[in-house]
């Protein structure tokens, strides 16, 4: 069997959530740009409140978008991913969006769904203990209703389904895969973004990618920051996404007086140039499942410096220093002794254009088990 009934391909119904341009994204859309699509077909199914959808390479590619109500209106959100699911008859349903995914399996089973994966992309913060409550309270369900089990990487997958669950084996590891040859080090596009940005050629750049949100812990990279700057004039940090922190950060940078140094660029399609920009990458996340840039930052060989939080699976062998979090003389130690020196290193797992053929190979087979 290489692909759906009559040599049409299987398509397969990926449930995105509210698709505001973060990593769960950007690494469904990397698999999709590389996967056989004469054999394997995505319909994206998005939360009616969505920003940054890339609709029409989607459609470019053969795809489509279907909007929903939102998870909130859950009642509205089961009755109408039931009614679609029955109508296109989908033979896979694959759910991106952690504990939620409990919602839209349950509708696809009821719909009649044979292949129903919950995929696991994140883990969590004992800290944000408003949001645990409902991860807590539906995690218990993570399995109910799925047939299959996806992770990003170890943590998460332990994390959503169990450590009982994970060490029998039955939790597939499908990697944050990236394209990269995109990432790769680009000096030209150093020089001009540096002139666009309005940064010199010697300013010692600090650079993060990452929506505002607690989880990214911008509160605490611009301490470090303000820290950095009182030893070494030239630093500069750049900051970019969009999300519902980002006018608290923007406040406090200028509460410290450090507006002329940080510079906000908000959601970037060229973000993939932007790593080639910075001399040292920050990721001080008060917590990951296995995040996407980190594997970029690697492949385009910048330095990269991560909170302990953030899984060690990330480690290409590359420019990694993993540093406690919460300590800003730590950071400040680490950042004003980095070199800048670059070494891309990318494991083949990760490599998009090899991973999605896995990934191919797997929606195959659990079609064939179910037959």
């Amino acid at each position: 069997m290489t692909g759906g009934k009559n040599n049409q391909p299987i398509v397969v119904a990926q449930i995105m959530g509210k698709w505001v341009g973060g990593g769960v994204e950007a690494v469904i859309m990397n698999y999709y740009r590389h996967i056989d699509r004469s054999k394997i077909q995505f319909d994206f199914i998005c939360d009616e409140d969505s920003t940054n959808i890339p609709y029409e390479e989607i459609e470019k590619l053969g795809g489509h978008v279907i909007l929903c109500p939102p998870y909130q209106k859950l009642f509205k959100y089961m009755k109408f991913l039931e009614k679609l699911f029955r109508e296109k008859k989908y033979r896979i349903v694959h759910s991106n969006i952690n504990t939620l995914s409990v919602f839209p399996l349950r509708a696809a089973k009821k719909a009649g769904v044979k292949v129903r994966i919950a995929h696991s992309h994140s883990t969590s913060n004992p800290k944000e203990w408003k949001k645990n409550l409902l991860k807590n309270t539906l995690r218990p369900f993570s399995k109910k209703y799925a047939t299959d089990y996806f992770a990003c990487g170890e943590l998460a997958g332990r994390y959503l389904f169990g450590n009982k669950t994970f060490d029998s084996g039955k939790v597939k590891i499908v990697h944050n895969a990236i394209d990269v040859e995109k990432f790769k080090f680009d000096p030209e596009a150093r020089k001009k973004l540096r002139i666009e940005i309005g940064i010199k050629d010697n300013d010692f750049v600090i650079g993060h990618i990452g929506r505002f949100v607690e989880q990214k812990n911008h509160r605490f990279l611009i301490d470090v920051f303000a820290e950095v700057k009182k030893e070494k004039p030239n630093a500069k940090l750049v900051l970019v996404g969009q999300g519902p922190l980002r006018e608290e950060i923007e406040d406090k940078v200028k509460k410290l007086h450090l507006e002329s140094d940080v510079f906000f660029l908000g959601q970037r399609s060229n973000a993939n140039k932007l790593f080639s920009v910075f001399d040292v990458f920050c990721l001080p996340s008060l917590y990951e499942g296995l995040p996407v840039v980190g594997v970029e930052a690697q492949a385009n060989g910048v330095p990269v410096l991560a909170s302990n939080c953030v899984t060690g699976e990330i480690d290409m062998g590359g420019p990694i220093n993993y540093i406690e979090i919460g300590s800003v003389e730590k950071w400040n130690g680490a950042l004003l002794s980095t070199s800048g020196d670059r070494l891309s290193r990318i494991a083949d797992s990760y490599d998009a254009g090899k991973a999605s053929g896995m990934l191919q190979e797997q929606y195959i087979k659990q079609c064939e088990a179910v037959l």
